[in-house]
């Protein structure tokens, strides 16, 4: 078994500061990496060691996958971790981290490989009955034949991008008449986006939930399943609310579904921490969708109700160590709930809102944590994701945890742009999440930009009310001093102010 002693994190933000900070607590020194825009971010300050890779764009910087190994060559560094997005699900890049004699904190570049591929990854996971939206076996490109294949799978269908995620590259078709520009459509973007424009078939499901199931193996051939986390408050196919457990997951279906996913692990021979992502239809019958081989950006819930640190995890396997635990040494504890800050303004189409913030003053209490890769005076650069911070709470239960949360919200200070706590908060109090009855389409079925604008409860009417009588009586004073004062509407609202 190698042993790590100094850990390079190929990554920026948050996730290099969530990774550090468990390295250190191992004992592992740390060398961050970063580019021009990032030069004052938390994570560089907390590493060991801190490398400027180039300008700010990630292609200049934080992609540059050949300058990041010559790094870890020149000072030493025995291992990398990826985090998530970059370079964390690039097969090539884990073979030449492999090759140059370092350790890669992932899975093989086969497995990154093998479920990099939708289609290969359907194909794979086939001989392990695992249930399958019905479509097509392989890329498709002849339209007449796609057309045919479409008419017997029934419509609507949706047309997705072997490679790739994030929406790119995906086209819901409802009829045949819109299929052919809408196919053309598909192959073109997941052309640009991902430089391979193989695309396939699916039947369309149309009130999904998304729900994806956490899984860890080790090198020795063991795998488990940490449960499952509910992420379908979605916008433009982008996860905005996650929790663990579901809502509506029962005991048997958490078992069923924590097995198939176990399953998809032994089909590519999995190692280290990878999540299985599973569409669920309104009968609550799961299909498998795609495997994320690496960290989620959601991780933090499924760490709330295990008691397991992830990242802890994964650096012992890429060490060699075998699981510590087994599937019946698991259990769920309570309830998290996760909701992505970011510098987004849900009242303009959730456009990203790039500036300095001003105010930042994170909330703080029991069950509160706050994962983020930014401080009060910071600007918020526009090279990277706008995501500023994940908020997480647990409780005992799901109330506990929502109102937690809601309160977290209420106690988050930040100013000089724009962000999504105000539509979390919408999110967390509408009925349809309350009661656990909601899908990926949420947002578009109940959410508008004026549901934000401020509605003033009773309280805060008669406080107005009676501030109001105040400041006019005060300034009818001082044109005649000798008028007395009105009596003000008898509300506690002068204890509310203190």
């Amino acid at each position: 078994m190698a042993k790590i002693s100094k850990l390079l994190v190929a990554n920026r933000g948050e996730i290099a500061l969530r990774i550090m900070r468990t390295a250190r607590e191992m004992g592992i020194s740390t060398v961050a990496v970063y580019s021009e825009a990032d030069r004052l971010s938390p994570h560089v300050k907390l590493a060991d060691e801190a490398i400027c890779l180039g300008p700010p764009p990630s292609n200049q910087s934080y992609l540059l996958g050949d300058k990041i190994i010559k790094t870890c060559l020149d000072l030493g560094v025995d291992a990398i971790h990826p985090g998530y997005g970059f370079l964390s699900e690039n097969a090539e890049f884990a073979k030449k981290v492999t090759q140059a004699g370092l350790i890669f904190v992932g899975p093989s570049p086969e497995s990154i490989e093998v479920m990099g591929s939708k289609l290969a990854a359907k194909q794979a996971v086939a001989k392990y009955d695992i249930p399958l939206v019905p479509g097509t076996e392989e890329a498709i490109s002849d339209i007449a034949a796609a057309k045919v294949k479409a008419a017997e799978i029934g419509y609507p269908i949706l047309i997705k991008a072997s490679a790739g995620g994030g929406g790119k590259g995906m086209r819901i078709v409802e009829s045949e008449e819109e299929f052919e520009e809408q196919m053309q459509r598909a192959v073109s973007e997941a052309q640009s986006a991902f430089g391979d424009g193989a695309v396939f078939i699916e039947k369309f499901i149309t009130s999904p939930r998304h729900i994806e199931i956490q899984v860890l193996g080790d090198q020795q051939g063991n795998t488990v399943y940490l449960f499952e986390r509910e992420c379908s408050i979605q916008r433009r196919h982008q996860k905005v609310i996650e929790e663990a457990p579901s809502a509506v997951v029962s005991p048997e279906m958490r078992k069923a579904m924590g097995e198939a996913a176990v399953g998809v692990a032994k089909a590519c021979n999995y190692y280290g921490a990878g999540t299985v992502e599973f569409i669920v239809d309104d009968q609550l019958n799961f299909y498998f969708l795609e495997m994320n081989t690496r960290l989620q950006v959601e991780h933090p819930v499924t760490e709330m109700i295990t008691g397991k640190d992830l990242v802890r995890e994964q650096i012992l396997i890429a060490e060699g160590n075998p699981l510590p635990f087994a599937q019946e040494d698991l259990q769920i504890n309570g309830h998290a709930v996760e909701i992505r800050v970011y510098a987004e303004d849900p009242k303009n189409n959730f456009l990203p809102d790039i500036g300095k913030l001003v105010t930042y003053r994170r909330p703080q209490g029991p069950g509160i944590r706050v994962d983020d890769g930014f401080e009060e005076g910071m600007d918020i650069p526009i090279y990277y994701d706008p995501m500023i911070a994940k908020l997480i709470t647990h409780g005992s239960n799901r109330e506990e945890a929502i109102n937690r949360m809601i309160g977290a919200i209420n106690a988050y200070r930040i100013t000089g742009i724009q962000t999504t706590l105000d539509f979390c908060r919408f999110a967390l109090q509408h009925e349809a999440f309350v009661s656990g009855q909601f899908d990926t389409k949420f947002v578009e079925r109940y959410f508008t930009p004026e549901k934000l604008e401020h509605v003033f409860s009773e309280e805060e009417k008669e406080l107005l009310a009676a501030l109001a009588v105040e400041f006019f009586d005060k300034e009818e004073q001082k044109i005649n001093p000798i008028k007395p004062m009105r009596a003000v509407p008898s509300t506690n609202w002068k204890n509310r102010l203190i």
